[in-house]
């Protein structure tokens, strides 16, 4: 189904949640639903850096996982300007096939998440390299980049052939953060990636961010560290304004 982009999303974006509603079913608690989001909306800018507000367990790291595709969403639309004729465009991530949300995942949007999820016994070069030898990249010019973020990022290249479930908790979120930033796509979700970090590689993630954003890149993310979500945030949507608990209350 074609789209037509300049109804559904707003010009210049990359990303735009239409009002969505999340609810999760507690079946180990007699299948109790939990509503957690409701008429959620908000849109990236190409450029901008969106943050996501609110305090634990506002709904912040579910708002990505619906938009990376982890969760699916009850009711609305998470639309991603894809750039893909089979779609006007845009395709909408709330009611994509599967097939299609991976394939956004490979071209269009990345994630850092705050743990790193890497295939056992792969060297850490290559678990970096990876995202871009997917998209066919060779593998040669792959592992240069991969090694010039890994430098960058304060990992000793002793420890680039080694896998990193073997490494610190501070190296392996710098790897995941290299391995999220490899791959220039439209569109980056970033969930915390700065929480393990000490103040050298908080301001490396801080430039590699503005040096993203000033190439257009939009980003949706979420900052434990103040002075990162005000050295890059452009906007906050404060997630408590959408959960419905609020709502009953205001």
């Amino acid at each position: 189904m074609n789209l037509d982009t300049s109804r559904t999303m707003p010009p210049g974006c990359v990303l735009s949640v239409q009002d969505v509603d999340k609810t999760f079913t507690l079946h180990l608690q007699g299948a109790q639903r939990l509503p957690v989001l409701r008429g959620l909306s908000f849109d990236v800018p190409r450029g901008a850096c969106v943050v996501l507000g609110g305090e634990s367990g506002a709904g912040k790291s579910t708002v990505l996982k619906m938009v990376f595709g982890s969760y699916g969403a009850d009711a609305g639309r998470i639309l991603l300007a894809d750039g893909d004729p089979r779609d006007g465009g845009v395709l909408d991530l709330a009611s994509a096939a599967p097939r299609r949300v991976l394939a956004a995942r490979r071209e269009t949007m990345g994630y850092v998440s705050q743990f790193l999820r890497a295939v056992p016994r792969v060297p850490a070069l290559d678990v970096v390299a990876e995202p871009l030898v997917e998209r066919g990249v060779a593998r040669e010019t792959a592992r240069e980049r991969a090694a010039e973020l890994l430098e960058r990022l304060s990992i000793p290249d002793r420890l680039w052939a080694l896998p990193p479930a073997t490494f610190s908790g501070g190296e392996q979120q710098r790897v995941n953060i290299a391995r999220g930033f490899v791959a220039e796509r439209p569109l980056l979700l970033l969930d915390e990636p700065t929480a393990s970090l000490d103040a050298r590689n908080r301001g490396v993630v801080i430039e590699l961010v503005r040096e993203r954003l000033a190439r257009g890149t939009g980003m949706l993310a979420i900052f434990h560290d103040q002075d990162v979500r005000d050295a890059v945030g452009d906007a906050i949507v404060d997630v408590r304004a959408f959960t419905p608990e609020r709502e009953a209350a205001a």
